[in-house]
């Protein structure tokens, strides 16, 4: 039997094209990608990428605070805070140009503002925040700067052009420009003072009932510095910028980086600045969240702020004006006497000499050429002067440190030295005058020649008259180095800026060794010094050989919600900065040769001048002859011979209380002016702290050894 096979049924086609379903293929591809990315960012990254949108959704707004208050050691209110009306402005996260100069223009119907440092560029930049006016101004413009996509570029050309065809802006469309540079000018998220000056109680009324209208716009406080007490003591407390002038451009990065804002009021100089960590404050925060179209859904404040804590100064304000009463006093004395044409001014400082408290501080400054005379307190550690015999104690001290001479051996011939080609070296009072000289008495006299010899010894001299003179190499660093103990010649480390540390004479010219000049500064007539340097120096002798560190803010307080000062946040401690190598017999040696300065039996005593003051003062005199010009910008202008007279000393000597230090530099003769204003200085003291009288303080002389 035949069996017939039946066939095997074909296997129908697929519909569906072979390009479909490479189709399909990719799309499965992309799917599995996606499903991939998702876990990526879902499983494995969630938490960052929802700590990142966190972040961007969230941002916050830092408000100022005013600044703190600085008081006297009395605790009378020196500098304050005045609170004036102001209107702000709190830029948005990518406002418009248009919005801005919306609100602008809404703003300038209610106020006016100065237009103080407008440019054309300003006008022309406001006008270009209309966006109709900005594009019809760029179909002015080539076809290829239309088309260009460097839009910085595109629109300093439409700058170019506006600011040549500028419209004339009425009053109010220049108020409404010189608002809308405020608010462009603002960083996001930050605040800025539209207006902080003389806002009246209408525009705050107007602009608080239009406040929907401006997006951004609020009305806030602005703090000024106020001075309740007068700004005598401004060249010592310094100032504060303004909202407009912001942060200093030369410290601009450092402030930044710390958290200021440009705008940021900061202190400029001298107290403001040196603590303007402290005098700052803490900026509010408040915590803002930003909507998906940028607009501010809602905020919370983190933080209300807290004010600037307060400074105490070592300064009683009532002293500090008898002082700066008794310097101008006596220096218009000397310029109506004509002895101050070329004269740099007056300066004066007096300090607690156990502590190192500045007790006041005074200058004034003359300018010679126009002879203009200008608060300069500061010049006390910022100008230096060679002033002659105050460094003479210390002179004494480094020779007994150095063992040329010895408390109950220092008996020297006060002959004048004789060098070649060299003007005799001689003291004031004249060749011969003496025979031999004790230091005490040398003191007394203010003898030079007594000192030179003092430097001859230290510095092992071969000496013959009218013919050599030889001493070792080191012999200037070590008279410096015996200087540098007291203060003299370095920085004294006080808290404000600006210090100097005064200039060295020269030890060699062309090659050749100065020994002349080492004789000079034996007695104070080569190296300049500082007033701060001079008022340590003398406090380190007063209180038996300790270097104090001289300081002006006695402590730091905490501000009460008041304004007022509160709890004590620090207190200065006295600073010990080293301890002379002079035994308390040596100490005493010299403090008996500044107490016969003033009230020594010889003639030829210096300081007698202050003898009649009660309690009995310990001191040294110092006078230097000096060259000054009567124009000192100007090399070419006539060179004149001057003297810089000088005083230091402490008192009551037996138990010293307050030390000073004065200068009156480039006086045109011998005159007592530096002794006039000591005298002032310590019967100002006295009667302010009502110092009880002594008796027989004028002749029991053994009260100088403390």
């Amino acid at each position: 039997m035949k069996y017939i096979r039946t066939p095997k049924p074909k296997r129908e086609r697929s519909h569906i094209p072979f390009r479909l379903n490479l189709l399909f293929f990719f799309v499965f591809l992309l799917l599995a990608a996606l499903v991939a990315q998702l876990a990526y960012l879902q499983i494995m990254n969630g938490a960052k990428f929802r700590a990142d949108v966190d972040s961007t959704d969230q941002a916050t707004v830092t408000g100022s605070v005013p600044r703190g208050q600085i008081y006297d050691s009395e605790g009378r209110l020196l500098v304050a805070n005045s609170a004036n009306n102001a209107i702000v402005y709190t830029k948005s996260v990518g406002v418009s140009a248009q919005t801005m100069r919306d609100t602008a223009d809404e703003l300038s119907k209610y106020v006016t503002i100065s237009l103080d440092g407008m440019r054309k560029r300003d006008y022309a930049d406001y006008y270009l925040a209309d966006k109709t006016a900005s594009d019809a101004v760029l179909k002015k413009l080539s076809a290829a700067m239309q088309a260009t996509t460097d839009t910085s570029k595109q629109y300093q050309a439409q700058l170019s052009y506006v600011s040549k065809h500028l419209p004339d802006y009425s009053d109010r469309e220049k108020d409404a420009a010189a608002i809308y540079k405020k608010m462009n000018g603002a960083t996001q998220l930050t605040t800025v003072y539209i207006k902080d000056q003389n806002v009246s109680e209408q525009e705050v009324a107007e602009v608080g009932e239009h406040l929907t209208k401006m997006p951004g716009i609020s009305l806030g406080t602005d703090w000024e510095r106020s001075y309740p007490n007068g700004k005598s003591m401004l060249s010592i407390i310094g100032t504060v910028s303004s909202e407009k002038t912001g942060l200093p451009a030369e410290t601009l990065n450092e402030y930044l980086a710390n958290g200021y804002a440009r705008n940021d009021r900061v202190g400029t100089s001298y107290l403001e600045k040196e603590y303007e960590s402290i005098l700052k404050g803490a900026k509010s925060r408040t915590k803002v969240e930003i909507g998906r179209d940028n607009s501010i859904v809602s905020s919370t404040t983190d933080f209300q702020g807290q004010q600037g804590a307060n400074l105490n100064l070592t300064i009683d304000s009532a002293y500090q004006k008898m002082v700066d009463d008794d310097v101008t006093k006596v220096f218009n004395q000397a310029k109506a006497a004509g002895e101050a044409g070329v004269s740099d001014g007056a300066y004066a400082v007096a300090m607690n000499p156990k502590t190192g408290a500045i007790l006041a501080i005074s200058g004034l400054h003359q300018n010679v050429k126009t002879h203009e005379v200008t608060n300069d307190s500061l010049g006390v550690l910022n100008r230096a002067f060679a002033m002659g015999s105050i460094a003479k104690p210390a002179m004494v001290l480094g020779a007994l440190q150095d063992g040329v001479i010895t408390v109950n051996n220092n008996t020297l011939g006060d002959s004048a030295i004789y060098l070649p080609n060299t003007p005799v070296k001689k003291s004031d009072y004249g060749i011969g005058k003496f025979s031999s000289l004790t230091a005490t008495k040398a003191l007394e006299v203010s003898s030079n020649t007594y000192m030179m010899h003092l430097a001859m010894l230290e510095g092992h001299a071969d000496y013959v008259a009218n013919s050599h003179l030889y001493m070792n190499k080191d012999i200037f660093s070590k008279m410096r180095g015996y200087f540098n103990q007291f203060g003299l010649g370095q920085k004294t480390g006080i808290d404000l800026p600006g210090e100097i540390a005064g200039l060295e004479g020269a030890e060699y010219t062309d090659g050749r060794f100065n020994v002349g000049s080492a004789l000079d500064l034996s007695y104070g007539n080569l190296d300049t010094y500082t007033l701060i340097q001079a008022i340590q120096y003398v406090s380190t002798i007063a209180n038996n050989g300790y270097r104090m560190k001289p300081y002006i803010v006695k402590s730091v307080s905490q501000t009460l919600s008041d304004g007022s000062s509160g709890p004590i946040l620090s207190t200065t401690t006295p600073t010990v900065l080293s301890k002379i190598k002079n035994n308390q017999d040596q100490i005493n040696l010299v403090k008996q040769g500044m107490w016969q300065v003033v009230h020594g039996t010889s003639g030829y005593a210096t300081g007698t001048a202050l003898q009649s003051l009660n309690p009995g003062v310990a001191g040294k005199t110092g006078t230097a002859q000096t060259f000054t010009r009567t124009d000192p910008e100007n090399s070419n202008s006539t060179q004149v011979e001057a003297i810089t007279q000088s005083f230091i000393g402490y008192a009551p000597a037996s138990d010293p209380q307050v030390a000073i230090a004065i200068v009156v530099p480039n006086v045109s003769k011998m005159s007592s002016w530096a002794y006039d204003i000591a005298k002032l200085m310590f019967q100002d003291y006295y009667k302010l702290y009502k110092v009880p009288t002594q008796k027989n303080y004028s002749v029991h002389q053994k009260t100088a050894n403390g």
